[in-house]
């Protein structure tokens, strides 16, 4: 080889490894810069329940703020149905941009295995961001209930067997799933009355078209304190300081019974990890801000302070849990 050809062969093997160089330079800076651009245009977060339940309303606090904070509009669009499937699936069929996010409850882990031919798997399909607050439900029946304690109902569901119906906003709710929970150990057989949304199944026990619903205390404590529905028990470890003087179901009558509703915050698989750690600081600053603890606290929520591994650690161990719940509740994979 002559040296004029040695030389040409060096520079382009330099050429080749500058331009190597400079595509790795370009990728480990990729990242930061998708971060730091997003987001450039509004942000979709899709509800998959009904307007006025707890995920609805804490999700209209939490965009207000994510607005504010990282100045772009974060928009509530409720799509409820199917017991949340129906929202569910529009975000997992979106892009995997971070504009368009699932505020997500222990819905999503209880449908894991109580409707196994959804269109999506969680854990596939989403990844976790944060988790955003829980509350306690309150079990409460409607006035012409003629019970006026836990014992009193539970006695009267048992000498009425499939005579008493309950309320929820959907199969695989946290009302729901309070609600066969309640049967299995208490030993009733009391009829599930699914709804589309909290509000309507709120208003059946209201409107005394249904008698008994456990439903969010975080909504449906005033109406108890007004006295168009009867208190008997919240669902908490410890008695709730909102309603210290309505007793735990444990308490009152059945050991060992405990359920919550809390809500996350999940993007659909494959959206930038830089994104999700962007999205997961920035709802922690929120639920960190002493206006938003305290107003939670007066209504009953509890915020969920978590790292995006740490949630998905979280949603995984609640999947477990539910999925036996499901088993001992023997509801499988029925509609109702």
């Amino acid at each position: 080889m002559t040296a004029r050809r040695r030389a040409l062969a060096f520079v382009s093997s330099c050429f080749a490894i500058s331009c190597f160089a400079i595509a790795l330079l370009a990728l480990a800076s990729a990242p930061p810069a998708v971060a730091q651009d997003y987001p450039s245009r509004p942000v979709r977060l899709i509800v998959p329940f009904g307007a006025g339940g707890p995920a609805d309303v804490f999700a209209r606090v939490l965009a207000q703020h994510l607005s504010e904070s990282l100045k772009q509009s974060f928009v509530v669009e409720n799509r409820p149905g199917a017991g949340a499937i129906i929202g569910t699936e529009v975000v997992a069929k979106s892009p995997a941009d971070g504009y368009t996010l699932l505020i997500m409850s222990n819905t999503q882990t209880t449908n894991e295995s109580l409707v196994p031919n959804k269109p999506f798997e969680l854990m596939r399909d989403f990844v976790a961001v944060s988790p955003i607050n829980s509350s306690d439900l309150l079990m409460v029946v409607n006035n012409a209930v003629p019970a006026k304690t836990l014992g009193e109902f539970i006695a009267l569901a048992k000498a009425q067997p499939g005579g008493l119906n309950y309320a929820s906003s959907g199969n695989g709710t946290p009302y729901h799933m309070a609600g066969e929970l309640f049967k299995a150990m208490t030993g009733t057989t009391i009829v599930h009355v699914p709804h589309k949304a909290s509000g309507e199944a709120r208003n059946a026990v209201l409107g005394g078209h249904v008698q008994m619903m456990f439903d969010a205390i975080t909504t449906m404590r005033s109406n108890a304190e007004a006295g168009q529905v009867r208190a008997l028990a919240t669902t908490g470890a410890v008695r709730s300081t909102l309603m210290p003087d309505v007793p735990t179901l444990a308490e009152a009558g059945v050991p060992g019974y405990e359920a919550t509703i809390w809500i996350g915050l999940m993007a659909p698989a494959g959206t930038p990890p830089a994104i999700v750690e962007k999205l997961n600081g920035a709802v922690r600053a929120v639920i960190a801000r002493t206006d938003v603890r305290e107003a939670w606290s007066r209504q009953g929520a509890v915020p969920m302070d978590m790292t995006p591994a740490q949630f998905d650690a979280y949603l995984r161990a609640d999947i477990e849990k539910w999925a036996k719940i499901v088993k001992l509740s023997g509801t499988g994979a029925k509609t109702d």
